[in-house]
């Protein structure tokens, strides 16, 4: 379970001290408050070796940290996987807490990133530097690592603007236009399941990412957090929009009663069955992976609109690589850091299937114009270089997100079940979250 905001507070204070009595008779500029490193200041650390430690379970990190080291020979980077997403998180608080087997740097997700933040948990980054790296990110991931007056906590590893990915010998063979507005989805839906009982538009059995990332879409800001005074209201009109809209599809049984990554669900996207996904960018390698069958079936599309023409985009998934306040060793790690999102380790990860955060890659010609076969021979990263401009800027998670997110089939979910509107799935989140938050020492709005 998450920590209480009593425990963050406790376990920052005894991090700060841990890490200020490491850097005594230290070399290890920037654990202290120091200038920010340069370049000659990383090329000594890679130089003079070392060992990190590094928790990831992000596949294509693999080659990268195989690439470092062969590059530079002096330092050894021991990779682990200490469990997906929530499990890497609780075992990350409970080092921390204890004090003991903290890594140097960690892959944490951006909704979970002000958790840890809040925490004092990381170190803030532009004291080593990685402030004058804004340029180096599209906005939506700068922004999610907490970019601005209160630090930067995380380098971003990878994005995943919104696109519309669909099945176009679906849309041929029942004659459906590839839908520019959420209205013409809808229709699209409608039109598709009256031809074949059998086939749906999309799969949804609720799922928190997916909306929250619609009603940043939307236009819906539904948290705000100001350190550990935060708001939550999924009254307002971005959220009210998303959730009148989706209870159509919702009451008119056009989604697929279908839970995502189970093995029906890759069955519906091979044959058919599932016709589209508003999804991230990082959804082709798991369509080349796990749905072999449908190559060249498959094509994107850009996000529908509210509005025709808003060109309007959300985030869906994205990570960061961060270093723990914790470790020792925070110029090396830096130096890491860089060479994995900012380095010659873009590319590998790009290589093994990853959609990239960096503006020098999402604007590269051979990047947008690569022909993916998968899909028919289209250039599919120019659709999603674009979403990435488009992201609508201001959204913000709450500072205990991974809770929030945990009791979210408890809430909202049940609005897939019947019994409750979407809205008043939303009324419980907003109830749940808000009295958690108090629970934690939060000032809730």
């Amino acid at each position: 379970m998450p920590i209480t905001r009593r425990q963050a507070l406790l376990t920052g204070a005894a991090l700060a001290m841990s890490s200020t009595a490491g850097a005594c008779g230290s070399s290890d500029a920037g654990s202290s408050g120091a200038e920010p490193l340069s370049d000659a200041d990383l090329g000594a650390a890679l130089k003079a070796g070392g060992s990190l430690t590094v928790w990831s379970w992000n596949e294509p990190l693999r080659k990268t940290v195989k690439d470092f080291m062969a590059k530079y020979p002096e330092v050894k980077v021991d990779l682990v996987n200490a469990g997906t997403n929530t499990d890497e998180y609780t075992a990350l608080q409970n080092a921390i807490k204890a004090g003991k087997g903290v890594p140097d740097v960690a892959m944490i997700e951006y909704y979970a990133l002000p958790q840890f933040t809040l925490a004092k948990s990381l170190t803030d980054l532009r004291e080593l530097g990685a402030g004058k790296l804004k340029s180096a990110f599209s906005p939506g991931p700068w922004n999610a690592v907490g970019a601005g007056a209160d630090g930067v906590y995380g380098l971003p590893l990878d994005s995943g603007p919104m696109a519309l990915f669909y099945n176009k010998e679906v849309f041929d063979k029942h004659k459906i236009k590839v839908p520019e507005t959420w209205e013409e989805y809808f229709a699209a839906a409608a039109k598709l399941h009256a031809a074949d009982p059998k086939a749906y538009i999309t799969n949804d059995t609720g799922d928190a990412g997916f909306t929250t990332s619609m009603i940043w879409q939307a236009g819906g800001r539904p948290y705000s957090v100001d350190g550990t005074k935060v708001g939550v209201d999924f009254a307002d009109a971005g959220s009210e929009k998303f959730a009148g809209a989706w209870q159509r599809l919702i009451d008119d049984k056009l989604l697929a009663p279908v839970t995502s990554w189970s093995d029906e669900w890759y069955r519906g996207l091979g044959d058919g069955s599932i016709a589209t996904l508003v999804i991230g960018a990082w959804m082709p390698s798991s369509l080349q992976l796990g749905v072999k069958s449908a190559a060249g079936k498959w094509r994107v599309a850009p996000m529908p609109q509210w509005e025709k023409g808003a060109g309007k985009s959300a985030e869906n998934g994205g990570s960061s690589l961060v270093i723990t306040e914790a470790s020792a060793k925070k110029t090396l790690a830096y130096a890491f850091l860089r060479y994995a999102t900012v380095g010659a380790g873009v590319q590998s990860r790009i290589d093994e299937g990853t959609f990239p955060a960096t503006t020098e890659h999402l604007g590269s010609r051979a990047f947008q114009d690569k022909k993916v076969a998968y899909f028919g021979g289209q250039r599919i990263n120019r659709v999603l270089a674009e979403s990435a401009e488009q992201v609508a800027s201001g959204w913000s998670y709450l500072p205990y997100q991974v809770y929030a997110n945990s009791v979210f089939n408890d809430t909202v979910g049940k609005a897939y079940v019947g019994g409750r509107s979407l809205q008043e799935g939303l009324k419980s989140w907003q109830d749940a979250s808000v009295e958690y938050g108090k629970e934690q020492g939060f000032t809730v709005q």
